[in-house]
């Protein structure tokens, strides 16, 4: 009964030896039709021949890695036209040959699924942030035409990173990057527990390959201690089974590498205070037996109180059903314990793929597919509020890490939603116009603030009013990726009278430095400025000014007659900065300028004016185009803190970066970010963002960082 040999310990590398067509089909064989075989083997002959004379970094012929996929898809018994998919799934992008000659061989479906799974590489982008955003928004949204192109996409990431290896270290990081915050939270995010830990294990070796050793090590060391208490407590589980008659399968489940050290990393826990819990999976064949085996092990061993979950009457947004609970064993160790059947098993390791070639008939599998669609029909939502593939990117990986809490309706409906959500979360999950319009909630019927976080088993009632909107200061709090598009789609989309009287508001309050008033501006200078401007009247210019497309101390400069509207006036002074004004003008976040820097004002439409320095790489091109710039410098007397970014490399000491911090505290400044760059055992690099005051009190900080003996090298980040 007990099967203590099944952990699961460290991911085995199965591509370590060659994987021939012949070793595929045999796989296929113990579950498709022979015809369907000899197609999947025809798509090889044609794959092969499409790749003729391509090769991998590692050396080998570009045909492996497709085979390497099919491969994988295989193993999830995935059906045969997502095999030939996989096999063909780099067809267009790398050798040319058309989405209608894939269509006309193997049928629309393939090539469908082959088109969704190509990357947009003919495609010129403004950055590589764009690139990806925009190759992951095409993913998506093929995904909602076909969920098997997100399984050969991931398929595809899963031996790409098997075989990471080859790839510069900082293109290694890139990808494992990538893959720890897209492909892994999707995988995870579709129920495929099995291939998320692979590549989570994966990213975290090639991302982090010095804590990755130090963390396996530990993790091996500390195993050997853990057997025989492992063996005692399995066996005890074991007996009472047996004397209940349930039959079940027991066993010990190793804990997940990364998953340890994200703990200790967002807790700040030792490695024993993560790893000294131990961890068994209860396996039996019905719901009934879950909850008498729930019973056993709560009468053995005390359970700990607030610390069971029933996965199985309120699944996970992926699909997942589980027991889960903990226990104070023997000599106090926690156990932490999961009790699923075996059909529950088989889904939570493979996700949407358990069934795909039984859709019909098995009512688990209509359900995991049926929650992956509804997830997909929510990110079709946000592709149509974002305002581009960057902002949809930044929304998705919101969405991709929930950890679920459970609250109800007042008619009793059980609401999913992440840890931290509020109840303007709330509200936009149960439909947007009840979030556009929310203005209180009640928590357990009592009213409570909006921006407080939810707690599982609350029942949350919203109160809503026909003239509201939403408020800005929402984007605060909410922690949904629904919620935050719609909010933001809204403030972009102000209604027009709205936009025109807060137009009116800024212009005012600009045109009061120049001791003039809108209505005292003499109408033939208004007429000419909106002449020059092209606008067809002044409330197109107030709301302008109102939605950010204008700086309104630029209009008012010009209604004050002190420059024309190129900017390229005989009598133009630079706008002074004095740090205080607010929304209408920000910093930019690449060159952090400070007072005392020479600066140059950026118009951005959406944003209004940025501030930059004038030697920042990014307004090199925009200097051709007066119209997009203009002179500013600092006040005499500024107000405010700035952010500076430094880079520093020190010895690796222990205790360095407090002596950095107390060193900047008693200089008077904060400290806002600070990022680690691993170079090697004896020196670290450090980017420090902190604020000051000017470069006065810039050039005092770093003159006591250089007299730290650790501190190697220090420089101010110029963009």
């Amino acid at each position: 009964m007990a099967d203590n040999g099944t952990g699961t310990g460290l991911t085995s590398r199965p591509d370590s030896t060659r994987f021939l067509a012949s070793d595929l089909c045999a796989i296929l064989e113990t579950y498709l039709e022979p015809e369907q075989i000899r197609e999947v083997y025809r798509a090889y002959l044609f794959g092969a021949e499409a790749h003729e004379g391509q090769t991998r970094m590692t050396g080998e012929p570009y045909i492996y890695h497709p085979l390497a996929v099919a491969r994988i898809m295989a193993e999830m018994r995935m059906d045969h036209n997502s095999i030939i998919a996989a096999i063909l799934h780099d067809v267009i992008e790398d050798t040319g040959i058309p989405k209608e000659r894939i269509e006309a061989e193997f049928g629309s479906e393939v090539a469908e699924l082959v088109d969704g799974v190509s990357k947009l590489t003919h495609l010129k982008f403004e950055s590589k942030a764009e690139a990806q955003a925009e190759n992951f928004r095409k993913m998506m949204l093929a995904m909602t035409n076909d969920l098997r192109v997100i399984l050969v996409k991931l398929a595809d990431r899963l031996h790409n990173m098997r075989t990471l290896g080859v790839m510069r270290p900082d293109k290694r990081r890139r990808i494992a990057r990538e893959t720890l915050e897209i492909y892994a939270p999707i995988a995870q995010r579709l129920g495929m527990n099995s291939m998320r830990r692979e590549l989570e294990l994966l990213g975290f070796e090639a991302m982090y390959p010095c804590r990755y050793k130090v963390l396996s090590e530990a993790v091996r060391k500390a195993s050997g201690n853990r057997r025989e208490p492992m063996h005692r407590i399995e066996a005890a589980i074991c007996q009472r089974m047996e004397e209940a008659g349930i039959e079940a399968r027991i066993f010990g489940r190793e804990k997940n590498l990364y998953s340890i050290y994200r703990k200790m990393r967002d807790k700040h826990l030792s490695f024993h205070d993560v790893f000294d819990v131990f961890a068994i999976r209860i396996v039996v064949e019905s719901v009934d037996t879950c909850y008498r085996c729930l019973g056993i092990v709560h009468n053995l061993y005390k359970p700990v109180p607030g610390k069971f979950k029933d996965y199985i009457a309120i699944p996970k947004a992926n699909g997942y059903q589980s027991l889960h609970t903990v226990l104070f064993g023997p000599n106090g160790i926690p156990i932490e314990v999961q009790i699923r059947t075996r059909e529950m098993d088989r889904v939570a390791e493979s996700g949407i793929a358990a069934h795909w070639l039984y859709k019909t008939g098995d009512q688990h599998s209509k359900s995991a597919q049926a929650r992956a669609r509804e997830w997909l029909k929510g990110i079709l939502e946000m592709q149509k509020s974002a305002g581009n593939s960057v902002e949809f990117l930044e929304h998705v990986k919101a969405d991709l890490f929930p950890d679920e809490i459970y609250v109800f309706t007042p008619q009793g409906d059980i609401m999913e939603l992440p840890r931290g959500a509020t109840a303007v979360d709330f509200a936009y999950a149960v439909h947007t116009d009840i979030g556009n319009s929310c203005v209180a909630a009640k928590i357990d019927r009592r009213l409570s603030p909006l921006s407080r976080p939810l707690q599982s088993g609350q029942t949350v009632e919203i109160i809503t009013a026909p003239g509201a909107t939403p408020n800005p200061a929402w984007l605060d709090f909410v922690v949904t990726a629904k919620a935050r598009s719609n909010i933001r789609h809204y403030l972009k989309q102000l209604r027009a009278g709205e936009a025109v009287k807060l137009g009116r508001r800024l212009l005012d309050k600009a045109l009061d430095i120049h001791q003039l008033k809108y209505e005292s501006v003499p109408p033939e200078r208004l007429e000419k400025l909106l002449e020059e401007l092209g606008l067809p009247d002044e409330e197109a210019l107030l709301r302008d000014i109102g939605l950010g497309n204008r700086v309104p101390a630029l209009v008012a400069r010009r209604l004050a007659g002190l420059e024309d509207a190129t900017g390229k006036g005989s009598n133009l002074v630079p706008l002074a900065i004095r740090g205080t004004e607010g929304m209408v003008l920000s910093y930019a976040k690449c060159c952090h300028p400070i007072p005392g820097d020479p600066i140059i004002g950026i118009l951005t439409r959406g944003r209004g004016m940025v501030i930059h320095r004038e030697d920042c790489p990014n307004v090199t091109e925009v200097r051709n185009q007066p119209d997009q710039w203009l002179p500013v410098q600092w006040a005499d007397e500024i107000q405010g803190e700035f952010p500076v970014s430094l880079r520093l490399q020190a010895q690796n000491h222990r205790g360095v970066l407090a002596r950095l911090a107390a060193a900047i505290a008693d200089e008077e400044s904060n400290i806002e970010n600070v990022a680690f760059e691993e170079k090697d055992s004896q020196t670290t690099t450090i980017t420090i963002t902190l604020t000051v005051r000017d470069r006065v009190h810039l050039a005092r900080i770093m003159r006591r960082l250089r007299t730290i003996p650790e501190v190697i090298r220090l420089q101010r980040v110029r963009g």
